[in-house]
Order: C-alpha cells, then sequence, then structure tokens
C-alpha cells in the first residue's frame, strides 16, 4: 500500500512536468528559432525587433513562472489548532452511537468558534477523518488528506489544492498564462501567415510554425477558465460553493459571504491596494476563517441561541415579516454598511458537519464525510 501511495503522489507530478516542458520548449522555440535565427538573420535582419520582442517576451514569462510557482508550492491553508478536538472530547464523541446527541456535543465544543455554516441536514459541519471542526469555507480534500481553508477545487495542473491562502495565485496564474500565449501567438503569425503563402517563408523554422499552434490552443483553453474564475471572484464563490450553495441556520444561501458588489468582492481576494494585484504576493483580507456574512444571518444566530420557544416563535415571525418588506437589496446594503473584517462578531456560533461534497469533474476531488 505505501508503494502505490508513492507511485500516485509521484505520478501526480506529472500535469506539473508537462506544463513546465511546454514553456521549456516555447522558450528554445521564441528566443531561439524565431528571435535569433529568423528576426536576426537574413532576409529579415531586424535586430531592433528581436530586441523589442525579447524584452516583452521575458516579462511575461517571468510574471507566468513566478505565479505559477507560488501556486504550487504554497499551501491552500491549514486549520488552526483550535478547531481540532482533544483527546477527551474526541472520546466523549466516539463514545456516543446517536447523531444528535454527537452534534449536542460538538456544539458545548465549538461554543465560542466563530462558524456560521451547517450541513443540508442541520448537522455540524465536522470532518471525521482530520477529527476538527470545519471553519466556514473549508472542506477536505481526498488528494491532499487534509481540510482546506476557503477550498475551491484540487488542480492537478499545480498539484495543489486551490484555497485561501494561494487562490490569488491560482487567478494571476491563469490571467499570465494566457497574456503569455496571446503575446506569442501575436508575434509568431505574421512569419505564421507567409510560412503558409509561401511568400518569403519557406524556409521558416517548422518549430515557429507549431508555437504559434500551440500557443492559440493554450489561450483558447485557458480563456474560459479564467473568465469563470474572475466570475467567482466578483460575486465572492468558491467553485464547490458554485455547485452547492453554503448552508446557513436560515436555510441555503449563495450570496451568503457576498460583500454586497463585485468590487468589494474582488478586493477579499486581491487586497485593497492596486499596485499590488498584479503580483503574486499575498494581499487577501481576514484569516481564512472568519468572514463577513449577510446580515440575515447574524439575526438568526441571536434568535436560535438566545431566547426561549415561545419570545423565539415570535421574533422569527416579527423576523420573516421584516425580510419580507426589507428584500435583497436593503440585505446588500447592511453587508456593506455594518459588517467589515474589523468588526466580525465572534460570538457562540455552533459549526456544522459536512455532507457529501460535489464532484465529478477531474479538478475538483473533495471527500465524502459522515
Amino acid at each position: 500500500m505505501g508503494v502505490l501511495k508513492t507511485c500516485l503522489k509521484t505520478a501526480s507530478w506529472f500535469p506539473v512536468l508537462f506544463i513546465s516542458l511546454v514553456v521549456a520548449w516555447s522558450y528554445y522555440a521564441y528566443v531561439v528559432e524565431l528571435c535569433f535565427y529568423t528576426l536576426a538573420t537574413d532576409p529579415y535582419n531586424n535586430i531592433g525587433q528581436a530586441v523589442v520582442y525579447l524584452i516583452f517576451y521575458h516579462i511575461l514569462l517571468v510574471m507566468f513562472a513566478w505565479s505559477y510557482a507560488k501556486t504550487i508550492f504554497t499551501s491552500g491553508g491549514a486549520i488552526p489548532d483550535e478547531f481540532y478536538l482533544s483527546k477527551a472530547d474526541l472520546e466523549r464523541i466516539e463514545a456516543e452511537d446517536r447523531t444528535d446527541r454527537k452534534d449536542e456535543i460538538l456544539k458545548q465544543i465549538s461554543h465560542n468558534l466563530p462558524v456560521h455554516t451547517r450541513t443540508l441536514g442541520g448537522g455540524m459541519r465536522y470532518c471525521s477523518i482530520c477529527k476538527s471542526v470545519k471553519p466556514d469555507r473549508c472542506h477536505h480534500c481526498s488528494v491532499c488528506e487534509r481540510c482546506i481553508l476557503k477550498m475551491d477545487h484540487h488542480c492537478p495542473w499545480v498539484n495543489n489544492c486551490v484555497g485561501f491562502t494561494n487562490y490569488k495565485f491560482f487567478v494571476l496564474f491563469l490571467f499570465y498564462a494566457l497574456t503569455y500565449c496571446l503575446y506569442v501567438a501575436a508575434t509568431v503569425l505574421p512569419y505564421f501567415i507567409k510560412f503558409w503563402s509561401d511568400v518569403g517563408g519557406a524556409d521558416m523554422s517548422f518549430q515557429v510554425m507549431f508555437l504559434f499552434l500551440m500557443a492559440a490552443i493554450f489561450a483558447l483553453s485557458v480563456v474560459t477558465l479564467l473568465m469563470y474564475h474572475i466570475q467567482l471572484s466578483g460575486i465572492n464563490r468558491s467553485t464547490l460553493e458554485s455547485f452547492r450553495a453554503p448552508v446557513f441556520r436560515h436555510g441555503p444561501d449563495k450570496e451568503g459571504f457576498s460583500r454586497g458588489s463585485f468590487c468589494n468582492n474582488f478586493r477579499e481576494v486581491f487586497g485593497d491596494e492596486k499596485k499590488m494585484w498584479p503580483l503574486p504576493i499575498f494581499t487577501s483580507k481576514g484569516d481564512g476563517i472568519r468572514y463577513p456574512i449577510q446580515a440575515r444571518d447574524e439575526d438568526s444566530d441571536r434568535l436560535l441561541d438566545g431566547p426561549p420557544e415561545d419570545d423565539l416563535e415570535s421574533e422569527m415571525t416579527s423576523g420573516a415579516e421584516d425580510s419580507k418588506n426589507q428584500g435583497k437589496g436593503n440585505l446588500h446594503a447592511s453587508i456593506q454598511e455594518s459588517v467589515n473584517y474589523s468588526t466580525i462578531i465572534e460570538s457562540d456560533k455552533a459549526p456544522l458537519r459536512e455532507v457529501a461534497q460535489p464532484s465529478g469533474a477531474i479538478n475538483y476531488s473533495v471527500e465524502n464525510e459522515q
């Protein structure tokens, strides 16, 4: 079993090796075949153009390699120690056979943890593999074999989980990959046309021609993925949350973590300093555990944790009437006005146990949990 696991871990690096080899070959084809052997020699003899091409090419290559490396070697985010159960608490959980009793014990254990979400069945979000309470937006990855903060998906092309600490790097990796491919395709296109029109292109290197095709194909494959993740950043959802909305005490809510506008949501991932946006340096807001939530859910927390049943019923009734009158526009306004990262209330919010995660795509590997 140990040998098989080692082989699988080794094989998981093959996509990264493939990308690295393709980039290395593209470097040779562009720098040597195009700029040195084509532009700088007869019949072109255009050294100035070759120098300009090389300057911009190397800038894009450095930014692409930097963001790619940061995505690969930066952990998606680990759960803090306070979310793990102690030995005594774990024994209490394992001694219980009834699910409702386990939930009650977990509520007592995690009474002071900043957790708002729950499962579809209303249970506690608890990872039976890691033996920990799950923070909001956290999921267990069966490939990485641990829970990841604000897990988006497990990406085989970076052999890593994309989560809270490296999501910005992943989006930048896609952006610079697309920019790199478009730049290469645009600068090689004139010589690609000459090759096929047979006007001064008979002696053109076949590698330069193939470089254009590869750049165009990779650009088409990356552009859709990049647009999708920019959209997710603008609405403050992870890929997993786009498949299944997070469940709060008032029920499932796809906009439960939204900051009310595209700009506010985008800044949660990229930070407030615009000059830092193009750089693969961590500038995301928060700590990966506490998130501003809809004001509606904070009201639900107070209702569930506070008054007796009679008062609870009357408050829930009046709350329902108020929510009908306010509408979702006022809800978004209340988020921008009253909830931010410096004023998140760390009250007694119960954590929740995970249910089966959405799967089915090669890039999204999440283990079903009990």
